[in-house]
């Protein structure tokens, strides 16, 4: 699995359509202001496919129910966040990312630990078998679902924004949200986390060659499967992490909105190339930056937007902008 390529043509597609856009906007404080939601928009979606992306790299499953730790870390963020009004109705930024740490550490402990459950009774019958996964899934996705109603209500939760980190900073006469600038923040220390662990350590290394050669690399002694189950609690983990993003980027939760993300998820990891962390992250910008452009111009042409960008890369590159391997 390689998380960077250092083909040049994918790079430039984010900054081709940053560039491209500006002459039909035409405002310099507009473009500037559409153009970081929209990287803050595809930040958290990279967030959020980057743990579904490195499944089906590593394993090779297609995982459906992806959304059900997407929705799980996003209520459990609403109890914690819930719980320490003082730190996120203070005005100080620093007491605010107190309270949200805790949060999104939680919610990825919980969503980590219901993946571990969820692929030991769900996925592992099912390796290899594709149709029965996408079934399996989606079938544990729904009682996923009805669970969290069971806890948290089906009625749609608030997550309100930290007081701090709502309002804008101007720079000239573009306002930019403070929580876009954060939500950048975080997806660019996520995303280079996930690098440096793939291209410079161990675990990486053998990540990498257990996608080319498994049987190699337990013939070398090392417990693949053991490695399999880590990738998918770490999936299962940023999606989590994604939950909670995504639900205070709505400002609000409810039980069906991981289903509802799975659509771009699967966008963004088909035009970066299934299994490529590096193409992922490249899709979910180009995904996040569409949605904004396209709905300040054409609103009616944004409900589709997304799918015609990926018709329009796959007509270009077959197998994503980064394909990782032949399946």
């Amino acid at each position: 699995m390689k998380t960077l390529d250092f083909d040049w043509k994918p790079l430039a597609l984010v900054p081709l359509l940053v560039l491209g856009i500006f002459p039909f906007i035409g405002s310099g404080s507009t473009w500037l202001t559409l153009t970081v939601a929209g990287l803050a928009m595809g930040m958290i979606i990279f967030i959020i496919a980057s743990g579904l992306t490195l499944v089906f790299g590593l394993m090779d499953v297609l995982n459906f129910g992806h959304g059900v730790f997407i929705a799980l870390g996003a209520f459990v963020a609403t109890s914690v966040l819930g719980a320490m009004g003082d730190w996120t109705g203070s005005q100080e930024l620093w007491r605010n990312l107190v309270a949200v740490f805790p949060a999104m550490l939680v919610a990825m402990g919980v969503a980590g630990a219901v993946g571990l459950v969820f692929e030991r009774f769900i996925v592992r019958p099912v390796y290899g078998q594709h149709l029965k996964q996408i079934l399996i899934t989606m079938g544990g996705m729904i009682i996923g679902e009805e669970l969290i109603k069971v806890i948290w209500g089906p009625a749609q939760i608030a997550l309100p924004m930290p007081e701090g980190m709502r309002g804008s900073l101007l720079f000239g006469d573009a306002a930019i949200e403070k929580y876009r600038l954060i939500a950048v923040t975080v997806g660019v220390v996520v995303f280079g986390i996930l690098a440096w662990t793939l291209v410079r350590t161990k675990v990486g290394l053998l990540i990498r060659a257990g996608v080319q050669d498994r049987e190699m690399v337990e013939s070398l002694g090392y417990r693949i499967k053991r490695l399999f189950v880590g990738v998918f609690v770490v999936g299962s983990a940023l999606a989590g992490l994604g939950g909670v993003m995504w639900g205070m980027y709505q400002q609000s939760v409810t039980p069906q909105m991981g289903a509802h993300v799975n659509v771009l998820i699967f966008i963004v990891i088909i035009i970066g190339g299934l299994g490529s962390t590096g193409g992922a992250l490249i899709g979910a910008l180009l995904v996040g930056l569409m949605a904004n452009y396209t709905g300040f111009l054409a609103p009616k042409v944004a409900l589709f937007s997304n799918i015609a960008l990926m018709a329009a890369i796959l007509l270009w590159r077959p197998q994503g902008i980064y394909p990782v391997t032949n399946r």
